[in-house]
C-alpha cells in the first residue's frame, strides 16, 4: 500500500513539475533535480538508494531505444563522424584527464580506480540539452549531433568503466582494452541490426495494435540481454536496434500501429526520464550521510567534484575546436565534390564516356549513388555551422542520472568509495544546473540561426507534389481494382481524384514565403468538417436515437479523420 501511494504521488509530482517547468521556461529535468534535492532534506523523507543494476539494465535500455527509434537514420549517418568523435574520442580524453586528476587529489586511490571514476563522469545526458534546444529552435543538425552523442557515449563509457574496474584486481594492458572495445562494438552491431530487422518483420505480421505495441516494449531488452551475455555492449546494441526499427517501421508496420506505439513510448520515456531525474536529486542526503558515516571529508569531495566539473567542461571546449574546424573543411570539400558529381551526372545523362571505375557499374545503380551523393553534399553545404554552433555543443555537456548510477556500480572495496559517489553526484548536478540553466542565455546571446523554415516549406511543396503525382498515376491505372477484384465506382474514384488534386495544387508564386499554402487551407477545412461531425455525433448520442455500436463505429471514423488532420500540438 505504501509503495502504491509513493508511486501515485510520484507520477502526480512529475506531471505537475513538467507543467510548471513549461510555463516558466525551464527544462523539466532541471526542475525535477531541484525538487528532489529539496525533498531529500525534508523530515520524514526516507533515504533513497537506487540499485545501479535497476538503472543500467531496466531503465536505460528502453530510454535509449525510445530516443533511437525517433532518430532519422539518414541524419545519424550523415553526422556519424562528429557523433563518434564526441561519443568515443571525447569520452576517452575526459576519462584520461579526469583519471589523472583524481589519482593526484586522492592519494591511495590507484590509477585504475581513478580512471573508473573518470569514465563514470565522461558521458553526457542529452535529455536536458535537447529539451532546451527544441524549445529555443536550435537547428536540426545540432540536435542530431547532441542526441547521437547521448545515445552512443553511454556505451563507450561503460566499456571503459568495465575495463578500469577489471584493472583494479588484475593487470590490464592497453591493447587488450582496445581489442575488447572493438570486439564489443562488432558483436553489439550484429545483434542490434539483427534484432531490429527481425522484430520489425515479426511485428509487421501482427494485425492487432495492442499486441504489436506490447511486443515493442520488450524489443530493447531483446537487443540488450544477448549482447551483455556475450560480453558486448548491450547499450550500443539497443541503440542500433532502435535506429533500424525506426528506419524500417514505415515500410512494414501499419500507420495505426506506429501512431499507437509512438504515444505509448512517449509516455514511457517521460515517466522513466522524469523518475530518474527526481530520484537523482533525492539521493543527495543519502550520499552525504554515507560519506559522513565513513569518516570521509564531505567538503573535500565537493571541491574535487567542482574541479572535475571545470576540467570536463574545459576538455569538451578544447575538443570542439578541431571538431568544428573539421566539419567546416568537410563543407568546403563537399562543394568541390558536388561539382564532380554534377559533371558525372551530365556525362551519364548524355551518354558520354564515364571514368574507368564507373564503366562497368549498372546505370540505374550509379544514378542512385549520384543522387545520394549530391544530397549528402548539399546537406553539408547548406546545413554547416561554425563557432556559434560549436559553442552551443560545447556548453551542452550536462551529465545526468546515468553518471550517478554508474558510480554506484563501483565495487564495495574501492578506496574512498563514498567520496567517489559524492564526487560523481556533484559533477552531474553541477553540470545539469549550471550549464542547463545558463544554456538558454548562451543560445540567445550567440543568436544561433534555426532551420530555414522558408526553404523547408518550399522543399515540402516539391516533395508533396512528387508524392501526389504518383498517386494520380495510380488512380489513372485502368487495372485498378478493389481487393476483391471489382472495379471501383467511377463516382467514388472521381471524388478521390478531386481530393488528391486539392492536396497536390501548388501555391502561387510568393505564397510559400508568405506562409499561404492551399494544402494547409484544405487541411484546416477538413479538420473543421471533422470537428462539426464530432459535435453532431455528441448531440445525437445524447438523444439515445442510435445504439452504442453504431455510435462507436462513427466515432472511430471521426477519430481517424481528426488524427489525420490535427497538428501534433492540437
Amino acid at each position: 500500500m505504501e509503495l502504491t501511494l509513493i508511486a501515485v504521488l510520484g507520477v502526480i509530482s512529475m506531471v505537475a513539475v513538467a507543467v510548471v517547468s513549461r510555463r516558466i521556461g525551464v527544462a523539466a529535468p532541471l526542475s525535477l533535480v531541484v525538487v528532489g534535492l529539496v525533498l531529500s532534506f525534508l523530515p520524514g523523507v526516507p533515504h533513497i538508494e537506487v540499485e545501479p543494476e535497476l538503472v543500467l539494465t531496466v531503465v536505460l535500455p528502453p530510454l535509449l531505444y525510445s530516443s533511437a527509434v525517433h532518430m532519422p537514420a539518414i541524419d545519424f549517418r550523415r553526422d556519424l563522424k562528429a557523433i563518434l568523435r564526441l561519443a568515443i574520442l571525447l569520452v576517452v580524453a575526459t576519462t584520461l584527464c579526469a583519471g589523472y586528476l583524481f589519482a593526484w587529489l586522492l592519494p591511495g586511490l590507484g590509477l585504475a580506480a581513478a580512471f573508473a571514476l573518470g569514465a563514470i563522469i565522461s558521458p553526457t545526458d542529452a535529455v536536458a540539452a535537447t529539451s532546451i534546444g527544441k524549445r529555443l529552435g536550435l537547428p536540426s543538425r545540432l540536435m542530431t549531433i547532441l542526441e547521437g552523442e547521448g545515445l552512443v557515449n553511454d556505451a563507450s563509457s561503460l566499456v571503459l568503466l568495465g575495463s578500469a574496474v577489471a584493472a583494479t584486481t588484475s593487470t590490464v594492458h592497453l591493447w587488450k582494452v582496445g581489442t575488447d572495445f572493438l570486439l564489443s562494438v562488432a558483436i553489439a552491431t550484429v545483434i542490434g541490426v539483427l534484432v531490429g530487422l527481425l522484430t520489425v518483420l515479426v511485428r509487421g505480421r501482427l494485425t492487432d495494435t495492442v499486441l504489436n505495441t506490447a511486443l515493442s516494449f520488450v524489443v530493447p531488452f531483446l537487443a540488450f540481454l544477448p549482447a551483455e551475455a556475450l560480453g558486448a555492449s548491450g547499450v550500443l546494441s539497443v541503440v542500433l536496434t532502435g535506429l533500424v526499427s525506426g528506419h524500417l517501421s514505415p515500410r512494414f508496420l501499419r500507420a495505426r500501429d506506429r501512431l499507437a506505439e509512438e504515444v505509448n513510448w512517449q509516455t514511457i520515456a517521460f515517466l522513466l526520464e522524469s523518475g530518474i531525474f527526481l530520484l537523482m536529486g533525492l539521493q543527495l542526503r543519502t550520499l552525504l550521510d554515507q560519506a559522513h558515516d565513513a569518516g570521509q571529508d564531505v567538503v573535500h569531495a565537493v571541491w574535487i567534484g567542482l574541479l572535475a566539473t571545470l576540467l570536463a567542461i574545459a576538455v569538451r571546449m578544447l575538443f570542439l575546436v578541431p571538431l568544428v574546424a573539421s566539419l567546416r573543411r568537410d563543407a568546403d570539400r563537399a562543394e568541390n565534390f558536388r561539382t564532380t558529381l554534377d559533371d558525372l551526372a551530365d556525362r551519364l545523362s548524355s551518354g558520354q564516356d564515364l571514368p574507368n571505375r564507373f564503366r562497368n557499374t549498372d546505370p540505374e545503380r550509379l544514378q542512385g549513388r549520384l543522387v545520394r551523393g549530391r544530397s549528402d553534399a548539399d546537406f553539408k553545404i547548406n546545413e554547416k555551422f561554425g563557432w556559434r554552433g560549436g559553442t552551443v555543443i560545447a556548453w551542452s555537456g550536462m551529465r545526468g542520472a546515468i553518471t550517478v548510477a554508474a558510480a554506484q556500480s563501483l565495487p564495495s572495496d574501492t578506496p574512498y568509495r563514498p567520496q567517489l559517489l559524492l564526487i560523481a553526484f556533484v559533477v552531474a548536478v553541477t553540470t545539469l544546473l549550471v550549464q542547463g540553466l545558463s544554456l538558454p542565455r548562451v543560445i540567445r546571446a550567440l543568436k544561433v540561426p534555426g532551420d530555414d523554415e522558408a526553404a523547408d516549406r518550399a522543399a515540402f511543396v516539391e516533395l508533396y507534389a512528387e508524392m501526389t503525382s504518383r498517386v494520380a498515376d495510380a488512380l489513372d491505372d485502368p487495372e485498378l481494382r478493389t481487393p476483391d477484384g471489382v472495379p471501383y465506382d467511377p463516382a467514388v474514384l472521381e471524388q478521390v481524384r478531386n481530393w488528391t488534386a486539392a492536396r497536390r495544387r501548388k501555391p502561387a508564386v510568393g505564397a510559400v514565403a508568405e506562409g499561404v499554402d492551399p494544402r494547409e487551407q484544405f487541411q484546416q477545412l477538413m479538420l473543421a468538417t471533422a470537428s462539426a461531425q464530432q459535435n453532431a455525433l455528441l448531440a445525437l448520442r445524447s438523444t439515445g436515437a442510435y445504439n452504442s455500436r453504431v455510435v462507436k463505429k462513427a466515432q472511430g471514423l471521426i477519430d481517424d479523420e481528426l488524427a489525420r488532420f490535427q497538428s501534433p500540438e492540437g
